[in-house]
């Protein structure tokens, strides 16, 4: 009986030991923001969040014979000049497209955070629908790896007209863990599909050792509504876009304009 009420106290122990690791290291480990690799340029602008005394870093690259618009939300080591090829690349396949740096990312203001994450991609939503007037359903968002955190929250609080995950996790603490071990997480993408009421594309390597292919595939399996696929054979977590090839832009096109682009009137958007 000693020895069951030993083993216990040592389970309970490291159990607490993983819950308060959790709750006081968890945003540290999940957002290893790196310096700042931009500065300033004529690309470069600000969206003031008053309420919460912080400002946020956005790009924004219009497209003339754009049809959709894509809110594209970064990993957690990366930021607005790290990703500035792939912004590019999507604004020449023909997408507006609008990036953003979270709260501590980049030359955005303030501390990263789960909530600031969504705080920030709220505020750039809105600068779309209310600044540039672009339909609702026009606006596609893209949230790659951790980015597909807010993307997620943001479908689950506004309409838009689809959403893409890039090498996204089911959840934060499940990319280590597989199972869930405590009673909380971060970023709890797989319990929140059910609430989209959009299209979803899931995009994945199925050599991701980062965020394992599991993921994708349980975000894709659980989605409810229409939905596409992108299993890209042999590909890890930073080089999707290279293995992918030609199939990279089919996918993004076919998901935006032909599949569900009769369902909309999207126009073109004015330069800032």
């Amino acid at each position: 009986m000693n020895n069951l009420f030993q083993i216990t106290l040592v389970l309970a122990l490291g159990y607490c030991a993983i819950a308060a690791g959790a709750l006081f290291l968890s945003d540290y480990l999940i957002f290893p923001a790196p310096d700042a690799s931009y500065d300033e340029d004529p690309d470069t602008f600000y969206i003031q969040l008053p309420e919460y005394g912080l400002s946020i870093a956005c790009c924004y690259f219009p497209s003339d014979q754009a049809k959709a618009t894509i809110l594209y939300s970064h990993g957690n080591g990366e930021d607005l000049g790290s990703i500035r090829e792939t912004l590019k690349l999507l604004n020449q396949l023909g997408f507006n497209v609008l990036a953003y740096d979270y709260p501590g990312y980049g030359l955005s203001k303030g501390d990263p955070s789960e909530a600031h994450t969504y705080v920030a991609a709220q505020a750039a939503y809105d600068y779309l629908t209310a600044e540039l007037r672009i339909p609702a359903e026009c606006i596609f968002l893209y949230g790659r790896s951790l980015g597909g955190g807010p993307s997620v929250e943001l479908a689950r609080r506004n309409p838009v007209g689809g959403i893409i995950l890039e090498g996204a996790f089911v959840s934060a603490f499940r990319v280590k863990t597989r199972w869930q071990m405590l009673p909380w997480d971060k970023f709890e993408n797989l319990k929140k599909l059910k609430e989209l009421h959009c299209p979803i594309l899931v995009i994945h390597g199925t050599h991701d050792h980062t965020v394992p292919f599991w993921h994708g595939k349980a975000l894709y399996d659980a989605s409810p509504q229409e939905k596409m696929k992108l299993w890209v054979e042999g590909a890890g977590h930073n080089n999707i876009i290279e293995e992918a090839g030609p199939a990279y832009a089919e996918a993004l096109l076919s998901f935006t304009t032909e599949t569900y682009g009769k369902k909309r009137t999207c126009r073109s958007t004015p330069r800032l």
